[in-house]
């Protein structure tokens, strides 16, 4: 299955500040571009400490759109994610799946959401290998990961990541801000995933770069 990272940071490759801001750092052309790249796949994958932040919806919204909404995705090894979050609530309308090292809860399924059991590696954390192949047995074929960093790095350093699009806005956060990938546990150059740029557009003051995997 063909994996999208989407990354939307700082200059200097932040998601965020230091306390967690993070809406929004890119503007109005980029966010629209996201929504356009998640109508062209079939799932939209985060980890659930991004769902805990922001309760986001992961559709797509676009004025005029009429077509499918991707299925909505949750690295979620100890099922954290709430039956009255947003994704819950609309888990009856659009297919939503929590991936999970543990048992199925009741609670979430009662809601419509249905959950993944997969191996787990690297603690409990689901491994990622074993996620992309549960989530091509459902007939899924296209997926964009949207974060955060440390799902990111993840995919990144089990080179799943076949493509990345990345939107870079003109500030800087520095250091202490949230990076928007994670340790890759790299040791030397020779060790670092290698991406070749296959295009860069401009988006009102933000970049968009596009990147496939060498």
């Amino acid at each position: 299955m063909p994996v999208t990272l989407k990354l939307a940071t700082s200059l200097d490759g932040r998601i965020a500040t230091a306390g967690g801001e993070s809406r929004w750092i890119t503007g109005d052309a980029a966010r629209e571009a996201v929504h356009r790249l998640r109508a062209e796949h079939d799932a939209v994958l985060v980890g659930i400490a991004t769902v805990l932040a922001d309760d986001p919806e992961l559709t797509v919204r676009l004025a005029g759109y009429a077509g499918p909404q991707p299925a909505r995705v949750v690295l979620d090894s100890r099922q954290r994610l709430s039956p009255v979050s947003n994704l819950a609530k609309t888990a009856r309308e659009i297919p939503t799946y929590v991936v999970a090292t543990t048992e199925p809860d009741p609670a979430l399924i009662e809601t419509g959401v249905r959950v993944i059991r997969v191996r787990g590696s690297d603690g409990d954390r689901p491994a990622l290998k074993s996620v992309v192949e549960g989530l091509a047995a459902e007939g899924l074929s296209r997926l964009f990961v949207e974060g955060g960093g440390q799902v990111a790095a993840s995919f990144v350093r089990e080179g799943l990541a076949d493509a990345l699009e990345w939107f870079r806005a003109p500030i800087l956060l520095g250091g202490e801000g949230l990076p928007g990938v994670g340790a890759l546990a790299i040791a030397t150059l020779a060790e670092a995933p290698h991406f070749r740029r296959v295009e860069v557009r401009e988006l009102g003051p933000d970049l968009w770069e596009r990147y496939a995997r060498v």
